[in-house]
């Protein structure tokens, strides 16, 4: 029997905040966190805003020298984390350390990092590369760098999947917990990706929105006038517990992760297949893994990117999986207020989700004015609703076709 898995511990830092309930606060009031780039000059660019994190002093928060040796991301994974584990009040020691996993991953890494490197190298030459170029770039120092943290020394891994990579992380996780190969896991996604490079190249391939005089605004998924996504930055991490551990050193338990899925949509390299089949797929997989009819599911967290095509493919899949029982979720995408965080995406959404059980309130798809025939469900328009929400799903999907889906229960479901 597989043993059961529960959510613990919650971290975030977001473009709404610097914690979760700053976070939590900001989605139920349908606060945007979009704004004007800051990080660098953005005037020659054809998109010039962005959901930054905003105020983030990593000198204060680690010290100057230890600050120069972590890249942005690796910044956020380490605060999320240690945030997580805090607010479970578990405590890694020399006797436990060897069950506690990490697997805080990212979509692409020291993205910065490697931009400066580069200018470096061209400008200055090879000998003034800096000795910590390469752990700063590297995915995997996200665990890596969680890991020294605090201690663990249980598997230690990073998934790099794009915008699947949080969804990922955490399913694999929580296998490990049900498997027996850990007993506590750190789990989740970083990134720092509003930087030129990043920004400059998804503008190019025409998936940001270009609202540059309305940027509040321009994330609006499911929206007929929907043109593209919002680039965001930060980390989403959950502790996870095998049930009976947590039971025992009366830990305060958010919700079980009763669910997870994996699939490829082998369609295109940035293109979700039109009808939806590979997230359908994946969603299938975790109501089979919980063991849950469609019509048990209250909430569905969208991956909702506001990209046409994202959006009308997700939609579709909703319809094939649940059925008449579709019109009858509750269905949101806080893309609409923390932009999209590519691979900490799923990291945060599921810390949502986990408030959404916990609080009995489901945070709002903001800015959704104009109904598409193509998407047609109840997307929670604009307004954060109180309901109770037994069981939720959160969708991820990435470039590549990669799907990854999670499926929270409450205790009492």
């Amino acid at each position: 029997m597989k043993k059961r898995v529960v959510v613990t511990g919650l971290g975030a830092i977001s473009p709404l905040g610097q914690d979760v309930e700053t976070l939590w606060e900001g989605l139920l009031a349908s606060r945007s966190g979009v704004g004007p780039i800051t990080l660098f000059d953005a005037s020659e660019y054809p998109v010039r805003f962005a959901a930054e994190v905003k105020g983030w002093d990593a000198d204060a928060r680690f010290g100057k020298k230890e600050a120069r040796k972590l890249d942005r991301f690796l910044q956020f994974a380490v605060h999320a984390s240690e945030q997580a584990l805090a607010d479970s009040g578990f405590e890694v020691t020399d006797e436990n350390a060897e069950d506690v996993a990490i697997y805080v991953g990212s979509g692409v890494g020291g993205l910065q990092t490697i931009c400066d490197a580069v200018e470096v190298l061209n400008e200055r030459g090879p000998g003034r590369i800096s000795p910590f170029v390469i752990p700063k770039i590297l995915v995997n120092m996200a665990s890596g760098h969680v890991s020294i943290a605090i201690g663990a020394r249980g598997p230690n891994f990073s998934h790099v999947s794009a915008c699947a990579t949080g969804n990922h992380s955490i399913g694999e996780a929580a296998r490990l917990i049900q498997y027996g190969d850990a007993t506590v896991a750190i789990a989740g996604g970083a990134e720092a990706s509003v930087v030129p490079l990043s920004v400059a190249g998804f503008a190019k391939m025409r998936a940001l929105s270009d609202r540059n005089d309305d940027p509040t605004a321009a994330s609006r998924p499911f929206d007929a006038d929907r043109n593209g996504f919002v680039v965001g930055e930060g980390a989403g991490v959950l502790v996870l517990e095998e049930y009976e551990h947590a039971r025992a050193r009366g830990a305060r338990i958010y919700c079980e992760l009763a669910g997870y899925g994996a699939t490829s949509d082998a369609y295109h390299m940035t293109a979700p297949a039109p009808d939806g089949r590979g997230a359908m797929r994946c969603i299938q997989r975790v109501l089979k893994d919980a063991g849950w009819a469609p019509e048990d599911v209250d909430y569905v967290n969208a991956h909702g990117t506001s990209t046409p095509f994202n959006d009308a493919a997700e939609t579709q899949a909703l319809h094939r999986v649940f059925g008449d029982h579709a019109r009858k979720l509750a269905v949101s995408s806080t893309k609409s207020m923390t932009g999209h965080l590519l691979g900490a995406a799923g990291g945060l959404e599921a810390v949502i989700c986990a408030k959404a059980l916990q609080e009995g309130v489901v945070p709002p798809t903001i800015n959704y004015q104009t109904p598409d025939p193509d998407c047609d469900l109840d997307y929670v328009p604009n307004t954060a609703r109180t309901m109770r929400v037994r069981r939720a799903v959160s969708n991820a999907f990435g470039f590549g076709g990669t799907n990854g889906c999670l499926g929270f229960a409450a205790l009492d479901a």
